[in-house]
């Protein structure tokens, strides 16, 4: 009696625990199911076992009665069940099925794809240069000391300044070679003036006076040799030191580069020692590739974009459009005058260049209509609705040039066709 009285027991909790796993989330009970604890399900199976075992028929009875009592009205969903069934999105073949009562349907907005005028562009790679007439490369063109260094690197410099002071013996001798060039011009003169007052009196012979002549035009062209000489090299003829030699700038501008070192022999005359640059204006040189040389024309707008300044957007204006295609890369140069008054800008930079193209119809639609797919970009399109509700299929477009929020769509959907421009991430 005890025994059967404790097997009654043990079944009554075991009934319970059965009722707790019915009343978990609106599913069907289940000893061994995941909503019933661990600790419990394990008590659960021993108790099954002790009933099997049992000799006394309660165990076996009241096992059967609370399987039954657990099966009961196992099917039955919750309303909370049901409702989600009446919303949720299915498919029918390739389309997808928003039921009229879903809240995504709210959410969903939508446009026509129209034909539209899109400006095409042509890009072409470039690089920045220096004005060639506007960079300087200072060589001297004598051997010589670096007695001083006028300007240092970085440093600005107007037309005409002192750069380099040297001290050159080739000077020295240039110098002395016009000096005496010029003495021998002045006796030479003072000859041809005294054979001519002789001559004139019938004194001297024509002779004579035809070779003071003679020698006078020798002397100037002597001494107009030596002068020019002087000017070649840039030397101040009047210097007081015979080997001083100053170099003065060409023109305005900055410092750029610096080779030479103060006190230092410079030998080399095809090396220079300084380079002086005014980079306020910079050519943007492009390769145009030649089927769109058409489109690129002298005084067109060029819109520039600089690898070392991402965000940096710059104008500029064609100056010279090349008239020999390069054989290896059918390309022509094209140079654009770019402002550079606030120096960001430096000879050797990469940027690239694009320009304006001739406007043509393009099928247009918001780029936020988009869907990126595993290969390939998707739009929805709008297939009308039915009583089962709104229905929506999946395409795959091929996109094109993207401008004020809209890209380009060149296949896989018509124009006037109804896509889903908002909220087309619900249906995926």
């Amino acid at each position: 009696m005890t025994r059967g009285f404790l097997m009654l027991f043990r079944f009554s909790v075991l009934l319970q625990m059965l009722l707790y796993s019915r009343s978990c989330e609106g599913e069907t009970g289940s000893i061994l199911g995941r909503d019933l604890p661990w600790p419990y399900r394990c008590h659960c199976l021993l108790l099954m076992k002790q009933a099997l075992n049992s000799c006394s028929p309660v165990g076996p009875a009241c096992l059967l009665l609370c399987l039954a009592l657990a099966a009961c009205n196992g099917d039955k969903q919750t309303p909370a069940a049901a409702a989600d069934s009446r919303t949720a999105l299915r498919r029918e073949g390739n389309l997808v099925v928003v039921p009229s009562q879903s809240p995504v349907l709210a959410q969903l907005k939508l446009a026509q794809a129209t034909q539209e005028q899109v400006q095409t562009l042509i890009s072409a790679p470039a690089n920045i240069e220096a004005e060639p007439e506007k960079m300087v490369k200072i060589t001297p063109p004598v051997a010589g000391r670096l007695v001083h260094l006028h300007r240092q690197l970085g440093d600005p410099v107007k037309v005409g300044e002192a750069l380099i002071t040297m001290d050159s013996s080739d000077i020295s001798v240039a110098r002395a070679d016009n000096a005496k060039a010029q003495s021998a011009l002045l006796l030479a003169r003072q000859e041809f003036d005294r054979q001519k007052l002789l001559f004139d009196a019938e004194i001297a012979a024509r002779k004579d006076y035809e070779a003071a002549q003679q020698a006078l035009a020798a002397a100037s062209a002597d001494a107009r040799a030596a002068t020019d000489r002087l000017a070649q090299l840039g030397a101040d003829v009047q210097a007081s030191s015979r080997g001083s030699y100053v170099i003065k700038s060409p023109i305005s501008g900055r410092v750029v580069e610096m080779a030479g070192s103060q006190g230092g022999y410079w030998n080399d005359v095809n090396a220079s020692v300084m380079t002086v640059a005014d980079l306020s204006k910079v050519w943007l040189s492009a390769s145009v590739p030649e089927r769109d040389l058409a489109h690129v024309d002298v005084g067109q707008q060029a819109h520039i974009a600089l690898t070392a300044y991402p965000d940096l957007k710059l104008e500029g204006r064609v100056q010279y459009v090349g008239e020999i295609v390069d054989a290896a890369t059918r390309s022509v140069k094209v140079r654009v005058a770019v402002d550079n008054r606030a120096g960001r800008l430096r000879p050797g930079m990469f940027a690239r260049v694009s320009f304006d193209g001739p406007g043509r119809d393009a099928l247009m639609v918001p780029t936020t209509a988009l869907l990126q797919g595993n290969v390939s970009s998707r739009v929805f399109v709008d297939k009308g609705r039915t009583d089962k509700g709104a229905r929506f299929e999946p395409r795959d477009v091929q996109v094109g040039v993207q401008q004020d929020g809209k890209v380009e769509i060149r296949s896989g959907l018509a124009a006037g066709e109804r896509i889903v421009v908002n909220g087309g991430v619900l249906l995926q």
